[in-house]
């Protein structure tokens, strides 16, 4: 759009990806170069207004990591505005973290931003791998109107080239609508975010750099405010930029050429607007393109990364914070320090170019080690905070068994009430070192020790089904707050029982007691190759496929559990299947089936595939990926050369359980292939469901018409659904990011399991060997057929809880001030999940948070023990208007807002 009042913003930047094609710290050496030469310019040249530090706080820890003596000069900077950081503290993947993570990466960038007196309220999302439909609102409740994006609406090609096909907008600026309504002023970078990378200063050359980049800009523009990005990834500082700009105000006295920031240009453009904006809702994943680089698939690189991750953020968000703040409320400390320095170790692994799994093989090593020390922190949290929890139980009612009863307390941390099955190993005895008794003594008693005729029992005496498995000798040792640490043997068991109605975010108290009661017990299993429970049936086939009967709907589901296997010539980013090739599956392929666990609580079946797969892509693929050819114009095939692919699948049903349980274990030692597990629906929908970041998403089983790549692979974070109006099967899982509802008269759902590839593919030659992904691999599931409305019926909550594990601890015979069956909360409302409770840091209140599922509005009922009032709060957990006062049995009504994120405060 031609304008003769325009101006030309020219905001510096540098898209700083943390690591990438080089390992963390070979570029965190050029960080420290980069901020250096900025401090040095913002000090030699005051025509150099400002800079923008990619959105991200993380960029000042990793410099003071390094140059703390210069603090006091970058926090200078900082406060006049000079360099402007914030909102996040790293720029995430946003589909492959979870709802949580998301927002506590905004959280953490403003307590970072909010140190240095200044933080930007942009909504950056530069290079994000498509934008999650519940940004608007999440950025409305932080205080953030707009969002400044580079894809998801029109497409960017290899090496970042801009395609000139149709999209969504009629300009590079829109409105962007949330499933709830919330909108924001959108920003996309039509022609990217470099567009105005490296202004030359020479006059000629000035010349032909902006007669190119005016008409660009004003191609997409709906205003006469253009903007120009100053930098690109890694970019260095353009330390001539003030000249470069006065050399082309010279050149073009028709524009306005200003060294910008996006707070100056966002009100410009707003001032400027005229016409109506085009309205983009939901989701942003480039569907209106022809499929080949919406880089979905990375959501299936290295998959082991995103399984680490989701028992990452499960154990923080699910189990640990909400632990914490239970024994909080008992008075306890909360670990606030503690969790904020394991969320930014976990969220160090958060970066699209990391989790995504498409960097080079050297970072991906460090983000297991990161993994690691996050899970490490969390799960000491947890331990101490069950164990306080346990302690504060009264399980004085346990006495009257006489000798050594053992309890122990099993912990809910979802937002339902549950039954399922729990694990604990218990010591049935104990002898410490500080005791005296030589070591061959106490060896010799704790393998003497009688563990008698015992049984589990619950707090009101009824017995309980148990597995009890005998572990022997065992040394361990205590950590005390006050003294050396004490060393001691014990004889330990592990006890495997159903833990019954356990209620939301509460506990619930057994004791192993000596007791000649035994309980009746019982079978799930029906024959052969038959699990049934009061909701289940399901039959193994001879190929290993399941047949599947919800006996409340009356639906069957057939051919479920087919494992497919195909070649893959593409790279981190995108998968490609060779040409011609038909899938490999398992369909026919005569199984190994036999019983493994038949107790009264669970059930389990194994079944054995030994297959043989192609063993890699031919020798075309090595000098295609050499040349660096374009993915989806590859030619390869694969070898005739085949290598075992056996696979072992457990298929489990619990006796109170809604879904059927599948763990699937093979050794890869094939290359350049995807495993696949589908699961054929037979159900007539066009579209279908998708847990993504609080919202069950809404999306075509069809693609859009522009769509020509044959897969049509996409994003979930808890589940996938298929329903029609009385009836559907809803595919939970652990950490397995990729999905795709199939075309093929079946709306079959299929899985990623694995997918190997050998390069990194984008910009460069960058092979990556351990992307291949040889070795053991272990991917888990639950199938859970449902009446057909998943958010009503209480199927997506069956997979919100498969992703959460129990807590359970031993504690000893005590008074205690928490009854042996307690909740901290009681709540419902229809199509509202649960999301988190942990102790805010604004007053000290505890912070809940829900949200709605569907597109109608809810009501959520609450009652919060001992709490004194409740407020209305948002993701950033400031303190907001009081909520009305509750009833006469302490329960207040909430109304929640179509797909809102509701967010509660409650003080004591």
């Amino acid at each position: 759009m031609s304008n003769p009042k325009r101006t030309a913003h020219i905001i510096s930047h540098s898209h700083w990806d943390r690591e990438w094609y080089l390992p963390y710290e070979k570029h965190h050496v050029r960080l420290i170069e980069l901020v250096d030469t900025l401090m040095d310019t913002l000090a030699r040249d005051s025509e150099y207004r400002s800079f923008f530090l990619d959105g991200q706080t993380i960029i000042l820890e990793d410099y003071l990591q390094v140059r703390p003596d210069r603090r006091a000069e970058l926090e200078k900077w900082i406060r006049e505005g000079r360099i402007r950081i914030g909102p996040w503290y790293i720029l995430q993947d946003a589909f492959l973290t979870s709802g949580e993570a998301n927002l506590r990466n905004l959280l953490i960038g403003h307590q970072d931003a909010r140190r240095y007196g200044q933080i930007s309220k942009i909504g950056y999302f530069p290079d994000t791998f498509g934008n999650i439909g519940q940004a608007p609102q999440i950025l409305r409740q932080a205080g953030i109107d707009n969002a400044v994006f580079g894809r998801g609406v029109k497409p960017t090609g290899f090496n970042n080239t801009v395609a000139d096909s149709d999209y969504e907008s009629s300009y590079s600026e829109l409105l962007w609508e949330g499933p709830d309504g919330s909108r924001v002023l959108g920003i996309l970078f039509a022609n990217w975010y470099s567009n105005g990378n490296e202004v030359p200063a020479d006059p000629a050359e000035a010349k032909e750099y902006w007669d190119r980049k005016l008409a660009d800009a004003g191609k997409y523009a709906s205003t006469g405010e253009l903007l120009y990005m100053n930098g690109c990834d890694h970019q260095p500082i353009q330390t001539d930029l003030s000249e470069a700009i006065r050399v082309a105000r010279e050149l073009y006295p028709d524009t306005a050429f200003v060294h910008s920031n996006f707070e100056d240009y966002l009100k410009a453009v707003r001032d400027s607007l005229s016409g109506e904006l085009s309205v983009v809702k939901g989701e942003l994943r480039s569907q209106r393109t022809d499929g080949w680089s919406t880089l979905v698939n990375t959501a299936s690189a290295r998959v082991y990364l995103k399984q680490m991750n989701q028992r990452g953020q499960t154990l923080l968000e699910k189990v640990a914070e909400p632990l914490a703040a239970m024994a909080h409320l008992q008075g306890e400390a909360y670990p606030q320090p503690l969790l904020t320095y394991a969320w930014k170790t976990l969220m160090q692994n958060h970066p699209h170019d990391s989790i995504c799994g498409c960097s080079v093989d050297e970072v991906h090593r460090e983000m297991v080690t990161r993994f690691a020390k996050s899970a490490h922190v969390a799960e000491t949290i947890v331990d101490a905070a069950k164990q306080a929890l346990a302690d504060k139980v009264d399980t004085t009612v346990f006495a009257r068994y006489g000798e050594d009863p053992l309890p122990l307390v099993a912990f809910n941390t979802t937002g339902r009430s549950r039954t399922g099955t729990v694990e604990l190993e218990l010591d049935a005895a104990r002898i410490y070192f500080r005791e005296g008794v030589p070591s061959g003594e106490m060896i010799r008693r704790m393998k003497e020790l009688d563990l008698g005729r015992r049984a589990l029992v619950d707090a009101e005496g009824q017995a309980v089904i148990c597995r009890v498995e005998d572990l022997g000798l065992q040394f361990g040792y205590d950590l005390p707050d006050d003294k050396f640490r004490q060393p001691y043997w014990c004889r330990r068991v592990r006890l495997t029982f159903e833990a019954a109605n356990v209620p939301a975010l509460g506990s619930k108290a057994y004791a192993w007691v000596r007791s000649a009661a035994a309980p009746e017990a019982g079978s799930l299993v029906q024959g052969e190759r038959t699990l049934e429970n009061a909701a289940l049936r399901v039959d193994v086939a001879d190929d290993g496929t399941l047949t599947v009967t919800d006996k409340a709907s009356g639906r069957t589901y057939r051919d479920l559990l087919i494992y497919e296997d195909t070649g893959d010539i593409g790279n981190e980013y995108m998968y490609k299947q060779p040409d011609g090739e038909k899938p490999l599956t398992t369909k026919g392929l005569a199984a190994e089936i036999r019983v493994v666990e038949d107790a009264p609580y669970r059930a389990a079946v194994e079944i054995v595939h030994r297959w043989a797969v192609p063993a890699s892509a031919d020798a075309l693929f090595e000098a295609e990926k050499q040349e660096a050819v374009y993915f989806p114009e590859r030619k390869a095939q694969r070898v005739a050369e085949t290598v075992p692919l056996t696979i072992r699948t457990i298929v489990s049903l619990e006796r109170g359980g809604r879904g059927v349980g599948v763990k699937t274990s093979f050794d890869n030692q094939a290359k350049d292939h995807r495993v696949r597990a589908l699961f054929p629906t037979d159900l007539a929908a066009s579209v279908h469901r998708a847990d993504a970041i609080f919202e069950a998403a809404v999306r075509p089983n069809e693609p859009a018409a522009e769509w020509v790549n044959p897969s049509n692979a996409q994003h979930q974070q808890a589940f996938v659904d298929v329903s029609e109006a009385a009836a559907g099967l809803t595919v939970a899982n652990r950490g397995l990011n990729e999905y795709e509802v199939l075309r093929d008269g079946r709306n079959t759902i299929a899985v990623t399991l694995l997918r190997s590839v050998a390069e990194l593919g984008d910009w460069g030659v960058f092979p990556t060997p351990e992307a291949q992904c040889l070795g053991e691999h272990t991917a888990e599931l639950m199938l859970i057929p449902h009446a057909g409305d998943g958010a009503a019926n209480g199927a997506y909550e069956e997979a919100y809880a498969f992703q959460v594990p129990w807590t359970a601890a031993q504690t000893g015979v005590h008074e205690g001030e928490l009854a042996p069956v307690r909740s901290v909360l009681t709540w419902e409302g229809e199509g509202l999940a649960f999301s988190s409770m942990k102790i805010g840091e604004e007053d000290g209140s505890l912070m809940l948070r829900w949200y709605n599922l569907r597109p109608q509005a809810s009501e959520l009922t609450l009652r919060v023990k001992d709490a004194a009032s409740l407020y209305k709060s948002n993701v950033l957990e400031r303190t907001g208007p009081t909520i009305a006062a509750a009833d006469a049995s302490g329960e207040v009504a909430v109304p929640v807002g179509p797909c809102e994120i509701v967010t509660l405060g409650a003080k004591r």
